[in-house]
């Protein structure tokens, strides 16, 4: 009894004397993850990876996979969208022979074009080989003035660009790069893509997309479940946008914002509509079975909760587009601080006396 009392009382003696030289000790700050552009082949992900992955891009591709066969022949959310963001080609003097379109709603863009930006070449690229086939069905039955582009037609991924540098004038991305999971790397390579004084236009989901989607399930899974897991992916937000193309090292950055606010008659509606877009749950951490009560929990409140006089319901998708150049002398900059010939003052006092 006595040893054992005995071995006690050693064993906290050890503890306290580690705990005192503990406290005499220095802290060291400990590197948070960075992100990567730049991925050897050798590289495994794992803890120490400095990728940080929070979409299942496989997933992803499946997704696609089956939207080419859900997709319907004319969608007004995404022509809309396509189409706001083709008109930004309109503001611009200059011509963009050469041009590559990413992902997302790759199809509707090239539908819609019509000769904006006067493109001459059009590489379309996407992650999925059956949405890749799809848009050369629709290129083949397309007979309108789209025919005097020629198209080419590539099967690749957002994050790893497989085009040579300063080889397009055009960069377009419509509702596919808020999939990425380096989302600055990926606009890096877009930059690095571009020839100089080349044009970025990319649309993305923002943050406050299917919000009343997002209160339905948590408060479904809250009254069913007793806790909540991810359901909807996590979004840039507005504020974010800006910081994005100065961190990819555009010029010239340009960010605006719109709602669209589509109407469907139930909730299931609105989840096969996500479905035929591709913009269903992708998240590592997911959690893959929905319990059929939850589903119809979240049915019944979104109903209950957002339900119009008619009895439609309304899904929010707020959409940031995005405008960058990549770098060329010949574009305006600013002065040099501290080069400035007059002061605010003299200018107040000109006003006032003016006035």
């Amino acid at each position: 009894m006595r040893g054992t009392l005995s071995l006690c009382q050693r064993s906290s003696q050890l503890l306290l004397r580690g705990r005192r030289r503990a406290t005499k000790e220095t802290y060291t700050l400990i590197p948070s993850i960075s992100y990567c552009t730049n991925i050897d082949n050798n590289t495994i992900d794992g803890p120490q990876s400095p990728r940080v992955k929070i979409f299942d891009r496989e997933l992803k591709r499946k997704q696609r996979d089956r939207a080419a066969w859900l997709m319907r022949p004319s969608d007004p959310f995404v022509d809309a969208v396509a189409d706001n963001l083709l008109d930004r080609l309109e503001d611009c003097k200059k011509t963009f022979p050469t041009a590559l379109c990413l992902g997302g709603s790759s199809e509707a863009v090239r539908r819609l074009l019509r000769g904006r930006g006067s493109i001459e070449k059009l590489v379309m690229m996407d992650t999925s080989n059956d949405m890749v086939q799809l848009c050369k069905d629709a290129e083949a039955a397309q007979q309108d003035s789209n025919q005097n582009i020629e198209t080419s037609f590539v099967v690749g991924d957002e994050e790893f660009l497989p085009i040579k540098e300063s080889s397009v004038d055009l960069v377009i991305s419509c509702l596919g790069l808020h999939w990425t999971n380096d989302l600055p790397g990926a606009m890096i390579q877009c930059k690095l893509a571009l020839k100089p004084d080349g044009l970025f236009l990319a649309a993305i989901l923002g943050g406050e997309t299917l919000k009343e989607l997002r209160i339905a399930c948590t408060v479904a899974q809250m009254e069913r479940e007793g806790g909540i897991s991810p359901r909807i992916s996590p979004l840039a937000q507005v504020r974010d946008a800006g910081n994005l193309l100065t961190r990819a090292g555009f010029t010239l950055p340009g960010v605006d914002v719109d709602e669209y606010v589509v109407r469907y008659s139930n909730a299931l509606e609105l989840i096969e509509h996500l479905r035929a877009m591709g913009e269903t749950n992708a998240l590592l951490q997911r959690n893959n079975v929905l319990k059929r009560e939850t589903a119809l929990a979240t049915a019944a409140i979104y109903d209950s909760m957002f339900a119009a006089e008619d009895g439609t319901i309304p899904a929010t998708f707020q959409v940031i587009f995005m405008t960058g150049w990549r770098e060329h002398p010949s574009q305006q900059k600013a002065k040099r601080r501290g080069s400035a010939t007059i002061s605010f003052d003299d200018i107040q006092k000109q006003f006032s006396s003016d006035s």
